[in-house]
């Protein structure tokens, strides 16, 4: 093996190590700042029974018809906010 390898060899390792513990520390860093993710088996949030008679009438005066409401679940998403954004600034005019 030709020493000019073996030198980039112990150079690339010293590397690779260093970077682990770069990494290991930002890891660190950032679940020291984010609460742990929620997991999927949380317990569920009941709906109270004021909630479920809002839930229905929103449902009813959209259709029209009164629907029989068969589940009701609670989402942490931001999509609805992204979408009525979009809505509100595709609504306005550009002059």
């Amino acid at each position: 093996m030709d020493p000019n390898d073996t030198q980039a060899l112990a150079a690339l390792s010293a590397l690779v190590t260093e970077l682990r513990a770069e990494v290991r520390g930002l890891a660190e860093r950032l679940a020291a700042l984010e609460p742990p993710p929620r997991s999927a088996a949380a317990a569920p949030v009941e709906a109270s029974e004021d909630d479920l008679l809002l839930i229905a009438a929103a449902v009813a005066a959209f259709l029209g018809v009164r629907a029989r409401i068969r589940q009701v679940r609670l989402i942490q998403s931001t999509t609805w906010a992204q979408v009525g954004r979009a809505t509100v600034h595709a609504s306005h005019r550009v002059h």
